[in-house]
């Protein structure tokens, strides 16, 4: 995959979720509720958000849970046909990139990853504070 989020603050330990053990998740992913406390990594806008894998998850390693960052600062790629606006909320918009959320996305705060700390043009980096949503 490409695009995986940087960690810049930390706020609290990751938490862990239930994932596949068929599946291989990059660190720095976003991922996204598909069940139970379960995970996947993002593939689409309107993914309900979680958080941030922690470590690497490598497919058939035996192991069921991942650790996921829930809260904190994160360096995160803007959509390249899409911007990002400072001090507002925005959404995931593809594998490991996020635009402005629209007021559908903020109503439905599963869909909002966090607050864009910086303005970006589409494709820069951004940091985005996962913990306001």
């Amino acid at each position: 995959m490409a695009n995986e989020a940087i960690l810049r603050v930390r706020r609290s330990d990751p938490i862990d979720f239930t994932c596949a053990d068929g599946v291989a998740i990059e660190k720095g992913t976003l991922l996204q509720l598909t069940g139970d406390r379960t995970v996947t990594a993002t593939s689409a806008e309107g993914d309900f958000f979680i958080g941030i894998c922690a470590r690497d998850k490598i497919a058939n390693d035996g192991r069921t849970t991942v650790p996921v960052f829930t809260d904190g600062i994160f360096d995160i790629t803007v959509d390249g046909s899409n911007t990002a606006t400072l001090a507002h909320p925005q959404k995931m918009d593809g594998a490991n990139v996020i635009s402005d959320a629209d007021d559908d996305n903020i109503d439905k705060k599963a869909e909002v990853v966090g607050l864009a700390l910086e303005a970006g043009s589409a494709s820069e980096v951004i940091q985005v504070d996962i913990g306001i949503r």
